[in-house]
């Protein structure tokens, strides 16, 4: 045990003193903030300046309609667009068209509407920025309001009338938890997105320092004076947790400041001049649960890292072989947003309690929609049991595979070797 302890204490060192360990520890979660914060600033501050704008009424029904409309539109208290221009039931629409978009390319003009002579058929927005899809949406949304409105006149339905009809209904999202009720705003998907991209990160990232970890004593043959002081599983097992310690650390402070970030987004929010950004509420019991299968997950796949270095004999032979630890990461990342939609349907049941998926599905299920507590210990318990699997084959081939060189292993190979006594 002392000489396990010896090596979980070399390799924690030797990390936790790295200067990059220090910077990323600390600027992962920097920019973090930063960016959320730009973000909100941006589309806080983003530009007033209203859109300079002509229309091209070639029904000649709803063209002053429509200008009067879209210059009572506001954002902030300052109008979205500006009309420069109505032209009703031009007598040559190309004349008039070309000379509009002359106008565009020169910047005497944002952008024309051009309103089409069967109101049945598309509206065109011509405009040299296609890219402002919030301009577009607000503009759609105008034109339906008031294609609407003509054609509840054109059956006789009073102004009055129309207004009460065409107001739209607000919808506030609830989320109902044991612990009470919180307006939703966006808050929970941010927590889930946020917990799968922390967790996918951080356990292929310490997988792989895992097993690059193996693979540069066995490269420069540090492994062989290793081995002949400490039995190949103590130091593998001294590697594990040694390298555990450190993705501990840098794990619990990032979740911390991910914490922070969204518990005090309001504050910090109102320090950025008045953005407003929605708090979260993050239970202990959620993040004592993602603590588990972070744990779980970490063993689990270093111990499958720990083997592909023991393994391989140069960085291009891991390089091939590392899809082995990869394979099940990546294909959660692509099977996420099941449990996303839907937390409690029987594909995200089923995902989550599948031991190589779960550290990454289970705590998005919990953040979403808190599972049934018998589920949750179901997963960890066959987490921790295909755990102990891992670690007793990854002995076994890392016990052969250090001491070997210059051949490159195959998987059928590996199998082999944990049938060797």
């Amino acid at each position: 045990m002392h000489k396990i302890w010896l090596i979980i204490k070399r390799e924690y060192l030797t990390a936790v003193k790295n200067k990059g360990f220090v910077i990323g520890t600390v600027m992962v979660p920097l920019i973090g903030i930063i960016i959320t914060l730009m973000i909100g600033f941006f589309a806080r501050h983003q530009s007033d300046k209203a859109l300079r704008i002509a229309i091209v009424d070639n029904a000649g029904e709803i063209g002053e309609t429509t200008a009067r409309g879209l210059g009572a539109l506001d954002s902030n208290g300052k109008p979205m667009f500006a009309i420069e221009q109505l032209i009703e039931k031009p007598a040559s629409p190309d004349d008039v068209q070309r000379t509009l978009r002359a106008k565009v390319n020169s910047g005497a003009l944002d952008a024309y509407l051009v309103i089409p002579s069967d109101l049945d058929q598309s509206f065109e927005l011509h405009s040299r920025n296609t890219g402002n899809f919030a301009i577009q949406a607000t503009l759609g949304t105008a034109l339906n309001q008031l294609l609407m409105a003509t054609r509840l006149r054109a059956l006789g339905v009073k102004a009055d009338d129309i207004a009460q009809i065409s107001r739209v209904a607000r919808l506030q999202v609830i989320k109902v938890s044991e612990s009470g009720e919180s307006v939703e705003r966006g808050q929970t998907i941010g927590v889930g997105i946020g917990l799968v991209i922390l967790l996918y990160m951080s356990l292929l990232m310490y997988g792989v320092l895992t097993m690059r970890s193996v693979l540069e004593e066995k490269t420069t043959r540090t492994m062989e004076v290793l081995v002949s002081s400490v039995r190949p599983f103590e130091l593998l097992a001294g590697k594990i947790l040694g390298v555990a310690g450190v993705a501990f650390t840098q794990f619990f402070i990032w979740i911390a400041s991910l914490g922070l970030l969204l518990t005090y987004g309001a504050v910090m929010g109102a320090a950025m001049g008045g953005l407003s950004l929605p708090s979260a509420h993050i239970p202990l019991s959620m993040v004592i649960w993602t603590a588990f299968f972070f744990f779980g997950g970490y063993f689990l796949y270093s111990s499958v890292f720990a083997a592909i270095g023991s393994a391989c004999s140069s960085e291009q032979d891991a390089a091939q072989l590392q899809w082995l630890g990869m394979g099940p990461l990546i294909f959660t990342m692509c099977v996420y947003w099941v449990v996303l939609t839907n937390a409690s349907s029987t594909s995200s049941i089923v995902l989550s309690e599948i031991p190589f998926f779960a550290p990454v599905l289970m705590p998005l299920r919990i953040s979403i929609q808190t599972p049934p507590v018998w589920q949750m210990v179901l997963s960890v318990a066959l987490l921790f049991g295909t755990i102990l699997g891992a670690i007793w084959a990854s002995g076994k081939v890392y016990r052969v595979g250090v001491l070997m060189y210059g051949k490159r292993p195959t998987v059928p190979e590996m199998v082999r070797w944990l049938r060797y006594s």
